[in-house]
């Protein structure tokens, strides 16, 4: 692992975020779950993993979401399984074939293949916050810093979540937690792919996480065609990271 911000300290940094999940359940439900969409990768296993430190393996409930078949489901078995957290396996197969079809049959317009991309990715987070509204749960978002950064991730999908453990921690550093925690080795360095293309993630960017972390630790790229990709998706998804727009009036609001 090579990990660009010299005074990153993944054992304080552990404790740190395991603190922060606590203070998060003591404001915003005491009594509640931590509910987390388990996909195998590191980072859904990172998390979990980190509530169940901060809360204890029973409040913590881990979400696997195939959409039919899913060829690396095992790994996301193995997460629950070593850490001992109860679990449901819902497929969303089914809800999207149904609404596939229905979009097809309703509108005069052609499918994009973003749509077709991006609508498992949303309804996996509509299983996962139906599951939270029915167990009195909160709903872990899983993204990571260097994810975030070039927006590889999708808005109201995976992007979306009650309390975000690992957005300001970019991918190797992900990986040092993971070790620290005593994840399996197989899940933390996991070839990162998203399980709705065929492409790993850094084919699908065109350039390596090492060298998205770095850029973004040291500012340092030597390809310019890589910092420049790297600043082009920065900049088109920056809108991603914002709260939404919303149109300010000046009417009076009992306080």
């Amino acid at each position: 692992m090579k990990l660009y911000d010299p005074d990153f300290d993944a054992a304080k940094v552990t404790e740190s975020i395991t603190a922060w999940i606590r203070d998060f359940f003591e404001e915003n439900g005491k009594d509640c779950r931590a509910v987390v969409a388990v996909s195998g990768g590191k980072d859904s296993s990172v998390v979990a993993a980190l509530c169940v430190r901060a809360l204890g393996k029973d409040r913590v409930f881990g979400v696997l979401l195939p959409n039919g078949e899913q060829a690396d489901i095992d790994a996301s078995k193995k997460l629950v399984a070593h850490l001992g957290i109860p679990h449901a396996v819902i497929n969303i197969r089914d809800g999207y074939s149904g609404l596939m079809n229905e979009l097809k049959e309703q509108l005069d317009c052609e499918i994009s293949a973003q749509t077709v991309t991006n609508l498992p990715a949303r309804l996996r987070m509509a299983t996962v916050y139906a599951v939270a509204q029915s167990m009195n749960g909160r709903v872990a978002n899983t993204c990571n810093l260097s994810e975030d950064w070039v927006g590889y991730a999708t808005r109201y999908g995976d992007g979306a979540g009650d309390f975000s453990p690992l957005s300001q921690l970019t991918v190797e550093e992900v990986r040092a937690v993971g070790m620290e925690l005593g994840l399996p080795e197989e899940l933390v360095f996991k070839v990162p792919i998203d399980g709705l293309t065929p492409l790993t993630d850094e084919e699908h960017l065109g350039f390596t996480y090492d060298a998205l972390d770095r850029y973004i630790r040291t500012g340092v790229c030597e390809d310019p065609e890589t910092k420049e990709k790297i600043d082009r998706k920065h900049a088109q998804n920056l809108f991603k990271l914002k709260l939404m727009p919303a149109y300010e009036h000046d009417g009076p609001i009992r306080a």
